[in-house]
């Protein structure tokens, strides 16, 4: 039998019609739970959702480690275990935490950087018009906080942390947002995409700007010249990540001794890499039907499939130019969702979200500046921010809200970009050295977070159920 004869095998002796195979049926029948358990696996870590949880259970955890008898031990570990490598004399050295906070976080912002950049190419930032809205709606949600939380701190001695407040979390709110599922326009979930990650635009200006140690020029500039020859990659079509990545790994280290922030190595990186395809895709499917076929005949069902070498030459070329296919900002995007959001961000606020509430006054935390200032900045005002910059967008016929939005899923949402978690403990501990004071901020922080979650998942449920009511009646 020849393999032509056998190109349709999966086609029944009774002549029933073909059918495309499923992915399993390719697979020798010996590792199709293998794969089936792989492909579970991969549909688990890839719900935001599920990221979310696991990062408030990481949370949660290290709050209670925090006030028992554990944490002595617990601080010790993250701050005396040391992380470094010695080149001569120069010889840098991390404790545990700061290599979280540091390195591990730059892998957060460079995921951070390739969603900006998607944005920027193919995404609502695209355009100007659909693009100001959540923009103004995030500058809104970044100042009003700031003013909330140095009107309250005027005076205070804590005036340096009005950064804390300005930023929300990017996983939480998309992960809470998750939870209702279609019951929310897809208009609304761009919105607060966009919103996020114009959020995270501004948070990561005001750490680089504002939130920069002394700057060690030569350093900084050695860091500019590494960005200069990642772009520099980019114009060369160097399609390739792992030049991207050398370089980026090196341009964080010019940004650890410079002064500025290291994490902004991430963003940079992500900014120089490659967006677009290396192959012209609407020729690439008659490319790929014209090589299966011609691999197709090469196939010898009656030999061994590692004796065909001519055949199995085909399928690698077959496999190179789908690889090739896919733009560098999207393999990269692909290879770093699970660990950022199943270890690194878990890890983060493990490490960093614990409260010490053993031994403090209750009263006296309650009435912190820092604590009012933080809370309210959250609360209060990154909502009222958000909400207004948007009313005074629309109004002004300067942009138009998303096809199936209203007043009330922007008021839902509004009240989601309270949820600070990750990037405000990030600049909490940037603003402050006192661990008192950083505690403070932090209980500051989960609990305008937790209370802004509930309330904005409310509104958006509400919003939801009302429209199904709204629906109905209008059938009836």
């Amino acid at each position: 039998m020849t393999s032509k004869d056998n190109k349709n095998d999966h086609v029944g002796d009774a002549g029933q019609e073909s059918r495309p195979l499923t992915t399993s049926e390719i697979f020798e029948p010996e590792v199709r739970g293998h794969h089936r358990r792989k492909r579970k696996l991969v549909e688990f870590t890839h719900s935001s959702t599920r990221a979310t949880m696991l990062m408030l259970a990481a949370a949660l955890a290290a709050l209670v480690i925090e006030n028992t008898p554990v944490l002595p031990y617990f601080a010790e570990f993250w701050h005396t275990f040391e992380i470094g490598f010695s080149l001569g004399d120069f010889a840098p050295h991390l404790t545990l935490e700061h290599f979280i906070n540091d390195f591990l976080m730059a892998l957060f912002f460079l995921l951070v950087g390739l969603e900006i950049k998607f944005e920027m190419t193919a995404g609502e930032l695209t355009n100007p018009r659909k693009a100001l809205l959540p923009i103004v709606a995030a500058a809104g949600g970044a100042v009003v906080p700031a003013l909330v939380y140095t009107a309250v701190n005027a005076g205070s001695g804590f005036e340096q942390g009005w950064g804390v407040p300005m930023a929300n979390d990017i996983a939480f709110c998309l992960g809470i947002l998750a939870l209702l599922g279609d019951r929310v326009p897809l208009g609304l979930r761009v919105f607060l995409s966009t919103l996020t990650i114009a959020d995270d635009m501004i948070a990561i200006l005001v750490i680089a700007v504002f939130y920069t140690a002394e700057l060690q020029v030569g350093w900084l500039a050695a860091g500019l010249a590494l960005f200069g020859l990642a772009l520099a990659f980019n114009r060369g079509h160097v399609y390739d990540l792992w030049p991207y990545l050398l370089v980026g790994l090196v341009m964080w280290v010019c940004f650890l001794m410079s002064g500025v922030h290291a994490t902004i190595a991430g963003v940079l990186l992500a900014l120089a890499v490659p967006a677009r395809s290396q192959v012209k895709l609407r020729r690439v499917n008659s490319w790929f039907a014209e090589a299966a076929d011609v691999a197709d005949e090469r196939y010898d069902p009656g030999e061994p499939s590692i004796v065909q070498k001519e055949y199995l030459h085909d399928i690698q070329r077959i496999g190179h130019i789908a690889r090739m296919s896919i733009p560098p900002i999207t393999r990269l995007d692909d290879r770093l969702h699970v660990p950022v959001y199943f270890f690194v961000l878990p890890l983060f606020a493990f490490s960093n979200a614990s409260v010490v509430l053993v031994g403090m006054d209750f009263m006296e935390v309650l009435t912190s500046p820092v604590m009012i200032g933080v809370f309210f900045g959250l609360l209060v005002g990154k909502p009222a921010g958000i909400f207004l910059a948007t009313w005074a967008t629309v109004k002004l016929r300067l942009s138009d809200l998303p096809e199936g939005v209203n007043w009330g899923h922007i008021a839902g949402v509004s009240v989601l970009g309270g949820v600070g978690f990750t990037m405000a403990i990030f600049v909490t501990n940037l603003s402050f050295v006192d661990p008192a004071t950083i505690a403070v901020a932090k209980a500051a922080i989960l609990a305008a977070s937790l209370v802004a979650g509930v309330v904005g998942f409310v509104i958006l449920r509400q919003e939801a159920l009302c429209a199904v009511c709204g629906d109905k009646g209008e059938e009836a």
